[in-house]
């Protein structure tokens, strides 16, 4: 019989995605974890939210984890079924408009302490030109952190966030208090939470600086602080309760039961 008292780390994180996201917002995900939480979210944790991805697709509810978004998978059971760049242009409006409905799962390789995402190139010894390693850049992101409040997906490892990313790709907080006012972007949009394997980061009102809000039941304080890359407030940080066991029997049963990006070992089943 299937153990559901045992959780993976990953598990964990796509929990705390399926937590951050309340009823009635529009949220925008792409494939992966995000995928996972969001369909958690509607199966479970506030259903009245509404899955979109930037393929155009409006309020998903696969019935099979889709590996892209432009995956059909996502077609066959959505509300809208619209071109590319009416979501474009959906998000931007809802910027115009200051509505307070998106919220919008991004990732990267490097973050700072402002949530200024790199998703482009790790320098290394070289520069933007010649770097260490290239990625394969925005995609869609950077469009959507300019318009859009964000939840950002990392794995906390001290080489991920760094007091400075290589290139910001997709702009956060700037540097600061008054940092996307300065750089041309809306003041009214930005990161919101980081959420990682190891607990959930947010961002001071004042400061705009990241600091550690919860910590997970096999994390600590002190853990998180050991794999930051810069100091990290974590005074303020309360302990995030575990997932019931029903919850991560959706996951394994209903949402991702082939496994395609949430695997689980075989001691944990």
């Amino acid at each position: 019989m299937a153990d559901y008292t045992k959780y993976t780390k990953q598990e964990m994180q796509a929990y705390a995605i399926a937590k951050s996201i309340k009823e009635n917002q529009i949220v925008i995900v792409g494939t992966g974890l995000p995928l996972i939480g969001a369909s958690l979210a509607k199966r479970a944790v506030c259903p009245s939210c509404h899955p979109i991805v930037e393929s155009g697709l409006m309020d998903c509810s696969p019935v099979e984890v889709p590996r892209s978004v432009g995956d059909n998978r996502f077609m066959a059971h959505c509300a809208v079924q619209w071109p590319n760049v009416r979501f474009v242009g959906f998000e931007a409006n809802e910027w115009l408009h200051d509505e307070d409905r998106l919220i919008a799962f991004i990732g990267g390789a490097q973050i700072d302490p402002y949530g200024n995402v790199n998703s482009t190139c790790i320098f290394g010894k070289g520069d933007y030109v010649k770097p260490q390693t290239r990625f394969t850049g925005s995609g869609g992101a950077n469009g959507i952190a300019t318009f859009c409040n964000t939840v950002i997906m990392m794995q906390h490892q001290k080489r991920r966030f760094m007091e400075h990313v290589d290139y910001i790709t997709s702009c956060g907080w700037m540097d600061g208090p008054g940092g996307r006012e300065r750089a041309g972007l809306p003041g009214n949009r930005g990161p919101q939470m980081v959420v990682t394997d190891l607990g959930i980061m947010k961002f001071d009102e004042e400061t705009k600086r990241m600091y550690l809000a919860y910590y997970y039941p096999f994390s600590s304080p002190e853990m998180v602080q050991e794999n930051t890359g810069f100091e990290i407030d974590v005074t303020r940080a309360e302990l995030m309760e575990g997932p019931d066991p029903e919850i991560i029997r959706l996951i394994r049963e209903e949402i991702d039961p082939g496994q395609a990006f949430i695997k689980v070992p075989k001691e944990n089943k």
